[in-house]
């Protein structure tokens, strides 16, 4: 077995005050005391109310709402060379949608993951669902709690059943005691004290347990119920203390004020000890079925004391066989005569005592330590033997194929002195359907993207031809572009659409950002700037999104550039209002129906949100996206992009014909974006089975493309290919292939220094 000698742990952490912040520090000590060789550290989640006064462990702080310090976690994970990472997880302690932000982190990591899930939902939303599989994706083992966690992992979330293991919450190892001399310390002498501890929340069912004590002082009149822990600071940022309040005001209402007392504190874990010692029953009233785990109930139950709990699932495993006492949820009556029947009865109190002490032993900090580093163990030696088997895992593009090479034959056969023909004729250009600037400003961004790959890139004479016919496209007098050239160089229009005038804005913001001559990049952002303000006057939904593409890459050359800043958020905003006035649960979407470039909406939402540090938009890009990869996928789980015959309908289910590359184009590029967003492995999945579709994996099971010359089909009809091969096909293809190969060698946007530097301002 390999060892670990370098543990982290990720989580939330005391002085924070909750259920989790405890336990993690816990497991952190109880490994750090039981094996000190070796050296453990914790990252810890920082909420609105941090940052807070940590001790030593924690070596880094995250701020929960803030995506670059995921990324830069990860970095110092790496540069500290931990040997595996301990996450422990519960869906509100993470930033972004259903806590997607720590994928930002984890798919990052150089290490194996082994991942504590604090709850598992039996009813999970779509996004909670893909967060949760994600992270289980990238777990070498996943820890619950309870047998019912391994249930729901098995059937809800169809989780191999080797990858799950159980173990109990961890407990003190305390010696069994009377109450009497914990009581003499905290001032109960002569009280029968029943307790519930823990922070404060409406969750808890506390009003049951007050409504059920003036039937428990008819049996007991010494009895005294003491709820001790401070409000959950949440609730309090958004009420104050408003609930105590509410139930002060409700035991006052009963007239038993000096029957129930509230300590409104967060207590170190000797003095919880105490307490847990000096209470003759513990008291778990909670409301809700689904609470995977309560460390409160494992600690009283670990102390040996009689428990009468609501049956959540925890409860229902911990007290079976006679160690507990299960009543109905929210039945005061039945709260009331239980606790009522133990107190009177001290012979079966003591018994049910007894039995929680001795089945509790195997819970012990040192135990629970001890099968946490076993598991650590396995995880270390599962890694090596899948490095083992799979050197050259890095290499490989998403969909496990060796990517083709860059091969510019037929493109460069589309190109003449004017610039990239629209159409083809087969293999053949077709002069007379002349020039469009939407693909000459495509075939601008192909250029950028070799520039910066490294593969064989377009000459200087042929960007230069490029960017001459964009220059010549621009019409200064109504400050828009024109779009249709014949092949004898007339334009054929005074001002093009809306969209061909925001990719070229795009093109043009790539170009200023990423071409490799400094005098094209100045002209590039000059006619940047002059086109932008048409764009605002603008309705379409794509132009809107080109636009933002572009600026993204602009706003990295120009970051003092307020009003492109402004913009931004301006376009993004619209998206955003778009998407909220149409959406529906079954309708996930920016418009009443599918067209064309679909995924070019939300991918601009990510790198938008990305790069502005704005969650909303992240989350509604990722959100849409995830329901068009629902409908751009087949029964057999092949990428079917959205045919045109699609196009103009309303709420429809799309159809799967006449299909196109650049629908393939825009999915790889905005999944990997949402892969660079929240680091979700299904992402690059996604764009692997999505560039799939161009080497044969399809509807038609037919390749697309020519491994010799570079071409590409113009698209898939029902019945066969289309076998034209023009400018949109060939620029749409190489722009996927030059994104998979940089994936594939490992050259990824999220390694850029600039990219990570602006993240963290």
């Amino acid at each position: 077995m390999t060892s670990p000698t370098r543990l982290a742990f990720i989580g939330n952490s005391l002085p924070r005050r909750c259920g989790i912040a405890t336990f993690t520090a816990d497991l952190q000590q109880a490994i750090a005391k039981t094996h000190p060789d070796v050296t453990t550290a914790i990252v810890a989640m920082n909420d609105r109310g941090g940052p807070y006064e940590y001790p030593e462990a924690v070596r880094l702080q995250i701020d929960d709402t803030k995506l670059g310090e995921y990324a830069s976690g990860a970095e110092f994970l790496n540069a500290q060379r931990f040997d595996l990472v301990s996450l422990q997880h519960e869906f509100g302690i993470f930033g972004g949608e259903s806590g997607n932000h720590i994928m930002t982190l984890l798919s990052r990591l150089n290490m194996p993951v082994v991942t504590t899930l604090h709850t598992v939902l039996a009813q999970p939303t779509p996004v909670q669902r893909d967060v949760l599989g994600a992270i289980v994706d990238v777990s070498a083992k996943v820890i619950v709690m309870a047998e019912k966690g391994r249930e729901l992992l098995r059937s809800v979330y169809d989780v191999p059943a080797d990858r799950i293991e159980v173990i109990a919450h961890g407990i003190p190892d305390a010696e069994f005691v009377e109450p009497e001399a914990a009581k003499a310390r905290l001032g109960f002498s002569g009280k029968t004290v029943i307790l519930t501890f823990g922070l404060l929340s409406p969750n808890k069912g506390i009003e049951v347990m007050i409504d059920a004590m003036p039937s428990i002082l008819t049996h007991r009149s010494d009895a005294l119920y003491v709820v001790l822990g401070a409000t959950h600071p949440n609730l309090v940022r958004r009420e104050g203390e408003a609930y105590r309040k509410s139930l002060v005001a409700r035991v006052r209402a009963l007239g038993i004020e000096q029957q129930v007392v509230f300590l409104n504190q967060f207590v170190d874990q000797a003095t919880l000890l105490d307490f847990i010692s000096s209470c003759d029953l513990y008291v778990t009233p909670y409301l809700d079925e689904a609470q995977m785990t309560s460390g409160t109930l494992a600690y009283s139950f670990g102390l040996g004391k009689a428990v009468v709990s609501t049956p959540y699932w925890h409860a229902r495993e911990l007290l079976a066989d006679g160690r507990g006492v299960l009543v109905p949820f929210g039945d005061a009556k039945a709260i009331g005569d239980e606790i009522a029947g133990l107190l009177t009865d001290d012979v079966r109190r003591e018994r049910m005592r007894q039995r929680a002490y001795a089945a509790s032993r195997p819970m012990t900090w040192e135990r629970t330590a001890q099968r946490y580093l076993g598991l650590f163990e396995k995880a270390l030696d599962g890694n090596v033997l899948k490095l083992n088997a799979r050197p050259m895992e890095v290499t490989t593009p998403p969909n496990s194929l060796a990517p083709p090479q860059m091969q510019l034959g037929h493109f460069l056969s589309m190109c003449d002195d004017t610039g990239l023909l629209q159409h083809a004729v087969h293999s053949v250009p077709d002069r007379s359907h002349g020039y469009c600037v939407d693909d000459n400003a495509r075939a601008l961004l192909v250029s950028c993207a070799l520039s910066s790959l490294g593969d064989p890139s377009l000459s200087d004479a042929l960007t230069t031809r490029l960017a001459a016919f964009i220059q010549d496209a621009w019409n200064p007098d109504n400050g828009r572009f024109r779009n249709f050239m014949s092949f004898d160089r007339r334009w054929l229009e005074d001002i093009g659409s809306e969209d061909s005038h925001g990719r070229t804005v795009w093109a043009l913001g790539e170009c200023a950002r990423s071409d490799i001559k400094a005098s094209r990049r100045r002209w590039a952002a000059s006619l940047f700037l002059k086109a932008l303000p048409a764009a605002e006057r603008f309705h379409s939904p794509r132009a809107w999104a080109f636009t933002l593409l572009g600026l993204h890459a602009y706003c990295e050359t120009a970051p003092a550039d307020a009003e492109a800043y402004e913009l931004r958020h301006t376009f993004a905003n619209r998206l955003m209002a778009l998407l909220s006035s149409v959406e529906t649960p079954d309708w996930v979407w920016f418009e009443e129906g599918l067209a064309y470039d679909n995924a070019r909406l939300p991918q601009a939402l990510i790198e938008t949100g990305f790069a502005t540090e704005m969650p909303a938009y992240i989350a509604a890009g990722l959100r849409s996206l995830r329901w068009l990869m629902r409908q751009q996928s087949s029964k057999d789980g092949i990428f079917r992009p959205i045919g045109s015959q699609s196009f103009g309908g309303k709420r429809a289910p799309p159809r799967a014909f006449d299909q196109q590359p650049l629908e393939a184009t825009a999915t790889i590029s905005a999944c990997l974006a949402a892969w660079r967003a929240d680091g979700n492995p299904i992402w690059k999945a996604d764009a692997g089975r999505a560039f799939a579709w161009f080497l044969g994996s399809n509807d038609l099971s037919t390749p697309l493309i020519d491994l010799e010359t570079g071409s590409c089909l113009d698209g898939l009809h029902p019945d066969r290919p289309n076998e034209n091969r023009g400018g949109e096909s060939v620029v749409s293809y190489l722009l996927s292939l030059a994104e998979i190969r940089q994936i594939a060698r490992g050259a990824a946007t999220r390694t850029n220094p600039e990219w990570l530097q602006a993240l963290r301002s």
